[in-house]
């Protein structure tokens, strides 16, 4: 059967599920609930198709399309609509909101969340950071131009960065380590490690550590991701 007509793949779980390639690995216990595309061709193929794997205990929820070239890990998560282009690598337990689009070539690290409406194209994201809803990264400063791919590229969200929803992130802009973005932020250049910044541009106000928890349920907001002492205190 050719491959635009797709045929059915079932997962070691005994999983149906629509595909239009052989080369597709679902690991033991992946739900895929119905209609999904696992392992779509890209419009213009550069060569041999590559295996499309997706790791174990994860969750593809109805109308995703995952293309050809894609490695996910183990207990991956989607909403509904999720679209994932070709060269994407994706670590372990990521979530992937409601209609968001991963573009190809990103680079997601573990325990990312990525919320709904986003958009991605090649994007190195760390673990454990945080995209809030319709966040928008951006890897063209002059659109459309042909050697955007050889220009400043897309930006890089470093371990543990958190950005507010309906941000807008420039191309080439690195977001520090445990930086937080505000909500409806332009960022238009690199943001330090454990820095707020907000508006547009975007620009420094605080220190991470000079927030405040208002309803006084923390000494500090975010003082759960803080390495453990011996005695279980954050240092």
């Amino acid at each position: 059967m050719t491959p635009d007509r797709g045929y059915r793949v079932t997962s070691t779980e005994g999983t149906s599920v629509l595909a239009v390639s052989h080369r597709v690995e679902l690991g033991v216990g992946t739900v895929v609930e119905e209609p999904c595309v696992l392992g779509k061709l890209p419009r213009e193929p550069s060569g041999p198709q590559a295996v499309t794997r997706i790791g174990s205990q994860g969750v593809i929820r109805p109308f995703t399309t995952v293309y050809a070239d894609v490695e996910i890990g183990d207990r991956f998560q989607t909403g509904q609509g999720v679209s994932i282009r070709e060269d994407n690598r994706i670590g372990d337990d990521v979530s992937v909101g409601t209609n968001t689009v991963l573009e190809y070539g990103n680079r997601i690290g573990n325990r990312v969340r990525i919320h709904t409406g986003c958009f991605l194209e090649l994007v190195t994201v760390e673990d454990d950071a945080w995209i809030g809803p319709n966040v928008v990264f951006t890897d063209d400063p002059h659109p459309p131009c042909p050697r955007y791919r050889d220009c400043r590229g897309g930006p890089i969200v470093r371990a543990r960065a958190r950005v507010g929803a309906n941000s807008t992130i420039l191309p080439g802009v690195t977001i520090g380590a445990g930086a937080l973005v505000g909500a409806g932020s332009v960022v238009t250049a690199d943001v330090p490690d454990d820095t707020v910044v907000a508006g547009n541009p975007a620009r420094v106000l605080c220190a991470v550590s000079e927030l405040s928890c208002a309803p006084g349920y923390f000494d500090k907001p975010y003082e759960w991701t803080a390495p453990k002492s011996a005695e279980g205190e954050s240092t």
